[in-house]
């Protein structure tokens, strides 16, 4: 069955989330969908390369982006998406914005990237914040909700104490554990790989 998603006027990781979860239905053999900007066409097409389909045409119309995608597999498996390649791995995060350059941006590519560790299929083990980190994990943060349902579904979240103290938010912590840096230099230093955010 081929599949259609307009997926314009939509932020970033919204486009790739939705051919995800259209690639994952068992009956789908093809997906035809729309983006309406260089960069989600890009992502979309990354993605769907990484989850074992082929870009089979990317058609530009007014400035929209038709992007047709086929599953190579005939017997329509469920495909592995990339992320279930991170699984076991732990992510630090000392700050609470992404990036260098504007921090209004770097707070809204942050958001982004907490509602993404959402929907990838396997997410980290582990969450360890430090420093301007631990202002993701307290009441009215903006990633508040996408953190706590990672922590419903068993990733463990190690927020640094003397952190909160110092931004005086100890008692604003909604998700996570107050942690020190013993258990903290500890979970660094595992055997899972650790990926700075």
């Amino acid at each position: 069955m081929k599949l259609s998603i307009d997926a314009r006027k939509l932020a970033c990781p919204m486009p790739v989330i939705k051919t995800k979860k259209a690639l994952e239905q068992e009956n789908v053999t093809a997906l035809e969908i729309v983006v309406d900007n260089p960069a989600a066409r890009e992502n979309v097409s990354h993605f769907a390369g990484n989850a074992g389909c082929v870009v089979e045409s990317v058609v530009e119309t007014d400035g929209d982006f038709t992007i047709t995608i086929v599953r190579e597999n005939e017997e329509n498996e469920r495909l592995e998406s990339p992320a279930e390649k991170i699984s076991g791995k732990v992510l630090f995060i000392g700050t609470d914005v992404i990036g260098k350059g504007n921090d209004e941006l770097g707070a809204k590519l942050m958001k982004a990237f907490c509602y993404a560790l959402t929907e990838i299929s396997v997410p980290p083990r582990k969450l360890v914040f430090m420093n301007g980190g631990v202002k993701l994990c307290v009441d009215g943060a903006a990633t508040l909700e996408n953190l706590q349902t990672l922590a419903s579904r068993g990733v463990e979240m190690l927020v640094c104490g003397t952190c909160l103290d110092f931004f005086g938010l100890s008692a604003a912590l909604k998700v996570g554990t107050v942690s020190n840096m013993y258990d903290i230099a500890e979970s660094l230093l595992c055997p899972d790989a650790v990926v700075t955010i």
